[in-house]
């Protein structure tokens, strides 16, 4: 029998506030165990909370750039359940009045766009964070009260790879609109994946589980291919699919039981108490709408129209907000934004990667990638001495124009100088003219290497084929 998966997404994003969801703890990641709480977010006795009102105005742009319904009237919720993390022994969320609802998350995937349809978005508060040692086991109640954004999508999706590009469209987004890093390392963006199957051209879902423990987009794809395969596996052996939470074991490239998965019901919603109904004007709508940035796919039309560059590479570059801000600073300074766009993606880009770094991390200025085209259109430079002056720019931030003067790699472009030099080159190598004349027209290649060799790369390539096609006629 052939089998469809079904994929539904929930994921969380940790907000770039300055401070907690409900108090004014510091939500920077990395410091002390237990040094960023208070009363409140340990849920101590006689203490309330308060809401941030930048979470609400950060969940209201994810629903602007999302296409949400944005409710004007919402609640939280007190969701029950009894971890070592979780100091009050309930997580304040929203349950049946969201903030969000409805949207989608369009994804690029087999050459074409397709919109993942949203459940629903909430604002929530995090956990803290359990760490497990030979010793035992301790927690860090540094993240606790953390503000989130739980984003739930449809059962829509089919393929872990779909799932995949859901993923990274996201992050995209919430990069963009600057409320969220989307560290997957870090936990500032964690998934859950709820996954089943059932017989090709079934309506009904099957049996799900939820898999969690996945902190990069590749452990997403891969956990979700077992797991699909485990799931088929067990109903083609005539078994059934248990309902419950899984571990994705990265190191054994498997997924193992943690618990029967927890119904809404077992949580025992009920409204927060402690905090009044949200309401939302229009104004405030309207203001925050004002302040949404232009998002990947619009910038990636206006790059591919504007400057005419290809529309795989205008996919790169528009893949973080810095490196199309990058691009786009550099090529609004030069008539000739592919090359611009080329020297971005393979050189800077190539070494920014082989050192694990990031776009805001390089030395080198957009103006200096405009000197440096300039420098090779105009014939001052070759592209193979073009190269090197980036490796030194690069490496020492310096201008391209004064690392050329001063190592003295301005192009050969006097022609009569040229001319003796492949005079010289054609006389010394009389078997390789004969397979020129022979017909082997590709030997030319030898030529030019070789006047480039005589002239320590300084020749102009365009120049020497030129006489070299002349000087082989004669």
């Amino acid at each position: 029998m052939e089998y469809e998966a079904v994929i539904g997404l929930e994921v969380h994003i940790q907000l770039l506030t300055k401070t907690k969801i409900f108090c004014g703890c510091s939500t920077d990641f990395g410091a002390p165990p237990n040094t960023h709480v208070c009363p409140v977010c340990m849920g101590m006795p006689g203490v309330l909370p308060v809401l941030n009102k930048k979470v609400v105005e950060y969940a209201i742009k994810l629903g602007l750039a999302l296409g949400c319904d944005i409710n004007k009237f919402s609640r939280f919720a007190r969701k029950n359940y009894f971890y070592p993390d979780l100091p009050k022994g309930y997580q304040i969320s929203q349950f049946e009045l969201p903030i969000l609802e409805n949207g989608g998350v369009e994804i690029y995937i087999n050459g074409e766009y397709k919109r993942v349809a949203l459940e629903r978005i909430h604002m929530e508060e995090d956990a803290g964070k359990t760490v497990h040692r030979p010793d035992g086991s301790y927690v860090d109640y540094n993240r606790a009260g953390v503000p989130l954004l739980e984003i739930v999508s449809r059962p829509v999706m089919h393929t872990p790879q779909e799932a995949g590009e859901y993923l990274r469209s996201l992050r995209k987004i919430v990069r963009y609109l600057c409320i969220c890093d989307g560290n997957m390392e870090e936990g500032s963006l964690r998934c859950d994946a709820n996954v089943s199957v059932r017989p090709r051209g079934e309506t009904k879902l099957g049996t799900k589980t939820e898999l969690k423990n996945m902190n990069s987009f590749k452990h997403v794809e891969k956990a979700l291919e077992y797991e699909i395969e485990r799931q088929i596996e067990v109903l083609e052996d005539g078994g059934r699919i248990e309902q419950q939470t899984r571990l994705w074991d990265e190191k054994q490239g498997i997924t193992k039981p943690m618990r029967s998965k927890e119904e809404s019901f077992e949580y025992r919603y009920f409204p927060e108490p402690d905090l009044v109904p949200l309401m939302i004007d229009d104004s405030w709508i309207g203001k925050l709408r004002d302040e949404i940035p232009e998002l990947p796919r619009k910038k990636l039309e206006r790059f591919v129209s504007e400057y005419g560059i290809k529309e795989e590479d205008a996919r790169i570059l528009t893949d973080e907000k810095e490196l199309a801000d990058y691009f786009e600073e550099a090529a609004k300074g030069y008539k000739n934004p592919q090359a611009i766009a080329n020297w971005i993606l393979s050189e800077l880009l190539g070494y920014l990667n082989k050192e694990n770094k990031e776009i805001k991390n390089t030395v080198v200025k957009p103006s200096q990638i405009v000197e440096l085209v300039e420098l090779v259109d105009g014939g001052t430079i070759n592209g193979k001495i073009a190269k090197s002056v980036f490796k030194d720019m690069y490496k020492t931030g310096k201008n391209p124009k004064d690392i050329v003067n001063d190592k003295g790699l301005v192009q050969i472009t006097d022609r009569s100088a040229l001319e003796g030099i492949v005079e010289d080159v054609v006389k010394n190598n009389p078997k390789a003219v004969e397979q020129y004349k022979s017909g082997k027209k590709n030997t030319i290649g030898f030529f030019v290497g070789q006047v480039m060799k005589a002239t320590k790369g300084k020749a102009n390539p365009k120049l020497v084929n030129e006489i070299l096609v002349q000087k082989l006629g004669e």
